[in-house]
């Protein structure tokens, strides 16, 4: 018999869990918008998602439609999030115009970071919000520590 991996096979360490008013329409979206593969959809009793789970690239993410009687509500419910979804991809530009063409709402046009990153940022319409970067150039520490001083937005 072979030994459960304390971490399934295929998972991180961490993974987001996403609360979403229409999860449903959330991973239409996350298709859509990201190139997402559904991997898991459980519907609860009374039609609303208990669990999903979709890949991004080569990471998980969970999902659930909200359940206000447990105390699960997402961020268009709370009036936003403080949270952000970090994706890297090939192209930036291209991944956030096709997120843009896909509902989200462009948030911090995409520019070249004083880090490294070309980086722009959305929020979906599920109001979680997304840093997308293409990473264009290795910057070292102290490079990027003299830029921040000087409050440089770009490379």
């Amino acid at each position: 018999m072979s030994q459960v991996q304390p971490i399934p096979p295929d998972m991180h360490t961490i993974t987001p869990h996403l609360v979403c008013k229409g999860a449903a329409d959330a991973i239409a979206f996350y298709i859509k918008a990201f190139g997402a593969v559904e991997l898991v959809r459980l519907p609860g009793s009374d039609g609303r998602l208990m669990h999903a789970m979709i890949k991004i690239g080569d990471s998980p993410l969970m999902l659930f439609d909200e359940y206000p009687e447990q105390g699960c509500l997402g961020p268009l419910a709370l009036k936003g999030s403080p949270v952000f979804l970090h994706l890297y991809v090939a192209n930036v530009d291209e991944t956030v115009a096709q997120a843009v063409e896909a509902g989200a709402k462009l948030t911090l046009p995409v520019a070249d970071m004083f880090w490294g990153d070309r980086y722009g940022q959305l929020e979906d319409p599920f109001g979680h919000r997304w840093s997308v970067a293409t990473h264009v150039s290795d910057v070292s520490v102290e490079e990027i520590t003299a830029a921040a001083s000087k409050g440089c937005p770009e490379t």
